[in-house]
């Protein structure tokens, strides 16, 4: 036994002993999204009734645990969230979340600079024989409070795949370790529809051999990522790591041979998916998982000459005003990491800033291209940094465009059933 084995077993506990070890008051950071420390995150509703009380920086989460869901917890967990998925969309309802807003390269720092962490919980892979685990499948906000907690407890989950880049924790810097294996939080990869592949073809065409890719969630940047592969030699500088991205890397579509910025890398902050996506991860030396303050910086997006960002949105009015986040003034999701690839998309050279969506919703009852956002929307992103705007009619371009010519071409783009209207409301408002 060695001496990093020596100290493992003398910081290994239970994890009733490890939820018992938590204090009064504390400031709780975790890892999340496929990082998840399932093991505590199924047990700590455990923690109500105890007379405890957390301040907690709150995960995103797919899955649904009880501490995150139970109104009985709310008097227990005071937690603030940066992105609603669906079960915390229901919890934020019911009371049980505020809706925290910033920008995915500095929101944890500028959340830690105000509430301090005295507490990170993460899940890691197991110890190699150089005393380091690793944090792999998401680094958003995760090193910002591994080096700002007072303690650090680790979930080892063998089911982790090892990725490098920002991922190492060394067990000097670990206070209490327990072994749980969970198994690790998937999303699915779901063909994409007639709809999205339109969406996806308009959108290929404004992507270059040699570019560098930044895809969001959703069925619209897979559609995209589908139609890329005719391309060649496309690199990857994306907060998220997509399911198919894998399938772009496979067909040799992704190489990062042409990135100015971290060549032959496929960068990015988190990765969520399927198993095929974690294992092609696993081990892979083309990939660097790297904090979102790196990631995310619009200053290090810049660095990528020819970088496309591609995201979808809610809505958008005629100007180029672009809400990815509320319906209203109800929080649906979160800003994530759209301003900040935009901004760097914005000062790259030769960088495209796309919106691909459809052009209705709710069944084809409502345009999502309107005269006016919507009463209580934010803006995510500024009309000033909008380049593109897709959807299965075509593009409009609005980059080096006066509010006019946005107007028209957005018209162009949404559905036929509004296009009349719209154009009477941009005549009432006086948008041109």
């Amino acid at each position: 036994m060695n001496i990093y084995e020596e100290q493992y077993r003398s910081k290994l506990v239970t994890l009733e002993e490890a939820l018992d070890s938590l204090q009064d008051g504390d400031v709780i950071g975790t890892s999340q999204c496929a990082n998840e420390p399932t093991a505590f995150f199924d047990a700590m509703h455990t923690l109500r009734g105890k007379g405890k009380h957390f301040r907690m920086f709150a995960p995103m989460c797919f899955n649904s645990h009880p501490f995150m869901t139970d109104p009985a917890c709310k008097d227990t967990f005071d937690m603030d969230i940066t992105f609603l998925m669906g079960a915390t969309r229901k919890s934020r309802e019911k009371g049980l979340f505020s809706y925290y807003p910033g920008d995915l390269h500095n929101g944890a720092g500028r959340w830690l600079d105000i509430n301090g962490c005295t507490v990170f919980i993460a899940a890691c892979t197991p110890m190699d024989q150089h005393g380091y685990f690793m944090i792999p499948l998401c680094l958003i906000h995760e090193r910002t409070f591994l080096e700002a907690a007072d303690r650090v407890i680790l979930q080892v989950n063998p089911n982790l795949p090892r990725i490098y880049g920002d991922t190492e924790v060394h067990i000097r810097d670990v206070d209490m370790i327990v072994e749980a294996t969970t198994p690790l939080p998937y999303l699915p990869q779901i063909p994409p529809s007639e709809l999205e592949s339109t969406i996806g073809a308009y959108v290929a065409t404004l992507v270059n051999d040699g570019d560098t890719i930044q895809l969001g969630i959703g069925g619209i940047p897979d559609a995209a990522a589908m139609a890329l592969m005719d391309k060649h030699d496309l690199g990857v500088h994306s907060e998220m790591i997509t399911n198919s991205m894998v399938d772009l890397l496979e067909a040799g579509v992704i190489t990062g041979r042409k990135k100015s910025y971290m060549q032959g890398k496929m960068v990015g902050t988190f990765a969520y998916g399927t198993q095929r996506l974690y294992d092609t991860l696993n081990d892979n030396p083309s990939v660097l998982m790297l904090r979102g303050e790196t990631v995310n910086n619009p200053q290090n997006v810049a660095k990528n000459d020819n970088f496309v960002s591609i995201n979808s949105c809610l809505s958008l009015d005629l100007t180029g005003q672009v809400c990815s986040e509320t319906i209203g003034s109800r929080q649906y999701s979160g800003s994530g990491g759209q301003a900040d690839m935009a901004v760097g998309a914005a000062h790259a050279k030769n960088g495209r800033n796309i919106i691909a969506t459809a052009s209705t919703k709710r069944g084809g009852t409502v345009s999502t291209i309107t005269a006016q956002l919507e009463k209580g929307s934010i803006v995510t992103l500024s009309r000033n940094q909008i380049d593109y705007v897709v959807t299965e009619f075509g593009i409009a371009p609005l980059v080096g465009r006066s509010v006019r010519q946005r107007v028209e071409n957005l018209i162009a783009v949404a559905h036929p059933d509004f296009r009349q209207e719209l154009r009477e409301q941009a005549n009432r408002l006086m948008l041109w």
